[in-house]
């Protein structure tokens, strides 16, 4: 199964640099880094990249996470995928940028 995140370019490029990646500052914050489904990825970047610019969309193999990752209850009870720990770069599989469209939404790759 395929994972998502979204984050700006800049901090991608930084994990790459670093050989792995820590989190957002909001990852770093609540403890985990978060995730999204191929179904939940498009309203999570209209709840919390709503006009941002410069974001990549990473896609990332669920199963190479082993038990760091746990899905838990958010966004109205629905399961999302939180990984304790870093993200090694093993575990990615892909990395598209995630331009805004003319209508100001973001314009994602086929997921």
């Amino acid at each position: 199964m395929i994972i998502y995140k979204i984050c700006p370019q800049a901090l991608w490029q930084q994990a790459e640099r670093d050989g792995v990646f820590k989190g957002a500052a909001i990852d770093l914050s609540d403890g985990y880094i978060h995730f999204s489904t191929a179904e939940q990825a498009h309203e999570t970047a209209a709840k919390h990249f709503v006009g941002q610019n410069g974001l990549v969309l990473v896609s990332i193999d669920a199963e190479q996470l082993g038990e760091s990752l746990k899905w838990e209850a958010s966004r109205g009870g629905a399961l999302f995928p939180h990984l304790y720990g870093e993200l090694a770069l093993s575990a990615v599989t892909r990395v598209d940028p995630l331009p805004l469209g003319p209508d100001g939404r973001h314009v994602f790759p086929p997921l």
